[in-house]
């Protein structure tokens, strides 16, 4: 069983509670607006890391694709910053994870996950500072939504 961490939207900051979350992870996905490459520095050394570029990763210039998909335990993920510039080519993806809105949702749609964690960084509009575990056992996988305090 793979344990996976999701986070996105760090915006500058990787929170002491976070990085403890993401320490026993097999691998970790960000969602995008990293921000300054150090904050993936201190992420980098615990397992496979997955990013994408957001609107605010300008200080990280073209070391990061817009789109990645990858797999991981044989599940194809498809992960975006802003879910409206993905379009429709999806492939077979089972799994979409996105940021940008700084919102926590988790929804199945077309038989996929579509899921975006929130931000981890600094809160916004009010609401929680969140990320997710996903822990995938073959093709099968849970989710658990994290609110960090």
């Amino acid at each position: 069983m793979k344990k996976v961490g999701i986070i996105s939207d760090t915006h500058n900051m990787l929170r002491p509670e976070v990085k403890k979350i993401l320490q026993d992870c097999d691998c970790i996905i960000h969602a995008g607006d990293v921000c300054r490459p150090e904050i993936l520095d201190e992420i980098r050394w615990i397992g496979d890391l997955y990013v994408v570029k957001g609107n605010n990763d300008w200080e990280l210039g073209n070391k990061l694709a817009y789109i990645n998909r990858f797999s991981i335990e044989g599940l194809k993920f498809v992960l975006v910053h802003d879910k409206y510039d993905l379009g429709r080519d999806l492939q077979d993806a089972d799994i979409v994870i996105h940021g940008h809105t700084h919102i926590y949702s988790e929804k199945i749609e077309d038989e996929r996950l579509w899921l975006n964690p929130g931000s981890c960084g600094r809160g916004r509009f009010g609401g929680d500072i969140t990320m997710a575990i996903m822990y995938i056992d073959g093709k099968k996988y849970t989710v658990e939504k994290m609110v960090i305090s």
